[in-house]
């Protein structure tokens, strides 16, 4: 996890891959809010926060060791079928893995929004 500044390019390439699923509302806050963008025109509806992972080979229960702190906050965000509360992580080598975050656990997601496997 990255603990310097805010990794600008790490957003920015999130956007055409969010562009994918529908309307992106990129959400202008300070550091440490809930999420980054939000694709309201998907469904479910997705809040997600974007980050710069250090390590992106983590099984499902490492990445949630891992992030704890931005998973409780997206799961401070209200759960139904229409909304889906996300983790994206992008590694140093452009490498992306999507997740959501569900009450007990995570999802793993295809760049669409799909469950794998």
């Amino acid at each position: 996890m990255s603990r310097g500044p805010y990794p600008g390019r790490t957003l920015a390439g999130a956007l055409p891959i969010a562009a994918i699923r529908g309307t992106v509302h990129l959400v202008r806050q300070a550091r440490g809010g809930l999420y980054d963008l939000v694709i309201p025109t998907a469904v479910p509806v997705a809040f997600v926060r974007v980050m710069y992972a250090d390590r992106i080979l983590l099984t499902l229960a490492e990445a949630e060791e891992c992030y704890r702190g931005v998973i409780i906050g997206l799961r401070s965000i209200i759960s139904t079928e229409n909304i889906s509360r996300e983790l994206w992580l992008r590694s140093r080598h452009g490498t992306w893995r999507f997740f959501r975050v569900m009450k007990t656990g995570l999802v793993e997601l295809s760049r669409n929004g799909v469950p794998l496997g």
